[in-house]
């Protein structure tokens, strides 16, 4: 072996739990704790790469237990493979593990981290480095009105231009909890996220009561159940503002789809519904229908929001950027880049990688 090639010699796969500041609470339920996976890859060459995966039971009923047995059940094929042959790697790990998006990203993150680290360029170069930032909103969760105003207050005074709202609970609570918000943060855009909580009925209803109320939302995500492309096609076509797919776009043959159907204006991409391969295959296929990119998250440490941020600041052109769940970690158990002032990931100091590694891993379990 060539004292500084770059084949995979050694994959370790471990729990990552963190307590929250708060639950995180959305129309499928609620999260009180980080339960994610986190993945170190060592190459010959002595690179080390990290990833993460972060299942989110509320989302897509993906759990920790789960991930651990995907990667730990996967990572056997990647050793002793040179990590130049990334895509290959990234191809085979779809095949072994077709329903485990968390796993895949977590050894897929932890791969091109040490690969990028090897050769000494910032993850975001291999994506295509179109950009050096990105720029990230907010979320107030599904929380009583007067936590609603609290958190609108903390946002703005961040200096985000962007606050996302969840909704999906009841029509009268959300748009009570929509006009809190707005009233607080007067002058910043708005977005909506039902997270399947409504059908397209009542999301139709709430953007005419908010309207009347003088409330033109920026964007509103998975505003029907995910199979439902009647429903997104009628939110995106009669509600006035663009409809972006979520849950509804957790593959490339789901994407495609939504392309045919013409249900919607945004693709939401996020690693872990499938990983980094399908995600940047995702946003190449939105990109050719002229639909528009969203980068987002599960509860997610600084590790895998700042690969979604190199994702897109390298190929450039994310309308909307929602990768503010370190800020739900109580104590962050990275070190590295993170999210900065006014919510930047400022990526131009990140000389190799994502730039992120954990602060102890031995305290992560």
């Amino acid at each position: 072996m060539r004292p500084r090639d770059s084949t995979i010699i050694s994959v370790d796969v471990r729990p990552l739990q963190a307590p929250m500041n708060e639950p995180f609470v959305i129309a499928g339920g609620s999260t009180a704790e980080v339960r994610n996976v986190i993945v170190r890859m060592r190459l010959a060459s002595g690179a080390i790469g990290w990833g993460e995966g972060a299942p989110l039971p509320a989302y897509n009923g993906e759990t920790q237990s789960g991930t651990l047995r995907g990667a730990r059940a996967a990572r056997a094929g990647m050793l002793g493979r040179d990590a130049a042959a990334w895509r290959s790697l990234l191809e085979e790990l779809e095949a072994r593990l077709p329903r485990c998006g968390a796993a895949r990203a977590a050894l897929g993150m932890a791969l091109l981290d040490a690969w990028t680290r090897h050769v000494g360029i910032p993850l975001r170069s291999l994506f295509g480095g179109a950009e050096t930032a990105v720029r990230t909103d907010i979320t107030v969760s599904l929380v009583p009105l007067y936590q609603a105003r609290l958190a609108a207050r903390r946002i703005k005074a961040r200096g985000i231009r962007t606050i996302k709202i969840k909704v999906g609970q009841g029509l009268d609570l959300d748009e009570a909890r929509v006009r809190a918000v707005a009233e607080e943060a007067r002058g910043l855009g708005l977005m909506l996220d039902a997270n399947q909580g409504y059908g397209p009925g009542e999301s139709l209803r709430l953007l005419r009561r908010l309207r009347r109320a003088g409330i033109v939302p920026v964007l509103f995500e998975q505003p029907t159940a995910a199979d439902d492309y009647a429903g997104l096609r009628a939110v995106a076509s009669r509600g006035g503002v663009p409809v972006a797919a979520d849950e509804s776009a957790g593959s490339r043959e789901a994407v495609l789809r939504l392309i045919r159907e013409r249900a919607v204006q945004v693709i939401n991409i996020k690693l872990m519904k499938g990983g980094l391969l399908e995600a940047w295959d995702i946003a190449a296929l939105a990109r050719s229908a002229g639909l528009g990119l969203m980068i987002g998250a599960n509860i997610e440490s600084s590790l895998a929001a700042a690969a979604a941020a190199h994702f897109a600041a390298g190929l450039g052109g994310f309308a909307f950027v929602d990768l503010d769940t370190p800020l739900w970690f109580s104590r962050d158990p990275m070190t590295g880049l993170s999210i900065g002032p006014r919510g930047v990931y400022d990526l131009s100091g990140v000389k190799a990688g994502i730039g992120v590694r954990p602060k102890r891993l031995d305290r992560l379990s």
